[in-house]
């Protein structure tokens, strides 16, 4: 066995005419792995593709050290899937339902029952787990959902949007009960949301897909020592072209710099850059600093970075253009 939990080597992954993954290669080895990306990146994809619903054209994928090709079945015994649709059989209860899941992961009938019981309680379903499962509300079958993905005790969850139309209450409920899971260190967990927040407070590595490719991997907590001195910039009483010349000299000091709006700018600055040079500069160009937020990055820096970054470049200064911000979903 190995520490590396999915390794993907040129993985390609062609469906019909199209091609949906190009040329992923990727070592993920941590306890909380966060997969993001807009509509139609990848992400689902990827993930029938670990679990071998569909073929890999070129490439490989393994899990644990298993081969999707040929260790199929092992890799399916291994993992957990919280699909983000319904796939129940309503008329079946609860518990009914979680031990035929159990069995079908190869645990003994009676062993099944007793885990089907167990995870039902464990998500806040003990005492509904004989109604069927199509009588519950949205928030119970998602944690329904959640306790057939750990009734077997896998080694890898995969939770595809688990926090999906939930409201707070229970998107509470639900993130306290995956980062349980992920102190139990007993299991690895696979988090595909498009809510940011729920990739940042869970998880430990994120690996970014756009159009099919790899476009970003990050250690969060790397990342946010690396830009633990990030600060935004809003600017006043001065042009577009005074404002691009203010964020020339800015990097000009080894700052790393982006527009994120118009007259807001966005700064990394190294550790022997003094705050104070930034009143400087703009001091020196008639500008005001209207506001200086001084933070970490988020998570949302971070894939913003790696859908659209736009460096200031040196040479030519084409005009300012606005960016937009997720307002929480992607």
């Amino acid at each position: 066995m190995t520490d590396v939990v999915i390794e993907l080597q040129n993985l390609s992954v062609r469906l019909g005419e199209r091609n949906i993954l190009q040329q992923l290669t990727a070592t993920l080895r941590g306890r909380t792995i966060g997969l993001l990306g807009p509509n139609g990146a990848g992400k689902s994809t990827l993930i029938n593709s670990l679990l071998g619903f569909f073929p890999i054209t070129s490439g490989s994928a393994r899990v644990f050290g298993y081969d999707t090709r040929r260790d199929a079945n092992e890799i399916k015994r291994l993992i957990g899937y919280m699909p983000e649709n319904d796939s129940f059989i309503g008329q079946m209860s609860a518990v009914a339902f979680l031990q035929m899941m159990a069995e079908l992961s190869g645990l003994p009938a009676e062993t099944a029952l007793e885990r089907a019981h167990e995870a039902l309680f464990y998500v806040g379903l003990g005492e509904a787990r004989y109604r069927p499962i199509g009588s519950y509300s949205l928030g119970m079958k998602q944690m329904a959902k959640l306790a057939q993905a750990i009734v077997h005790g896998p080694k890898l969850v995969i939770l595809d949007e688990p926090t999906n139309g939930l409201d707070p209450a229970a998107r509470t409920r639900m993130i306290r009960l995956i980062k349980e899971m992920r102190a139990t260190n007993q299991m690895h967990i696979v988090l595909c949301s498009h809510l940011l927040r729920d990739v940042e407070e869970v998880c430990e590595e994120v690996l970014i897909l756009k159009q099919g490719r790899i476009v970003h991997y990050s250690n969060l907590e790397e990342e946010r020592k690396a830009n633990k001195r990030f600060v935004e910039v809003e600017l006043a009483g001065s042009t577009p072209q005074g404002e691009y010349e203010f964020a020339e000299a800015v990097a000009g000091l080894g700052c790393e710099t982006v527009f994120a709006g118009p007259s807001r700018l966005k700064i990394v600055m190294p550790i022997d850059v003094d705050m104070k040079n930034l009143y400087v500069l703009a001091a020196a160009r008639d500008l005001q600093l209207r506001r200086l937020n001084y933070r970490r990055d988020t998570l949302e820096d971070i894939f913003l970075k790696a859908m659209d970054h736009r460096p200031i470049e040196t040479a030519a200064v084409p005009p300012p253009v606005p960016m937009e911000v997720p307002n929480g979903r992607l």
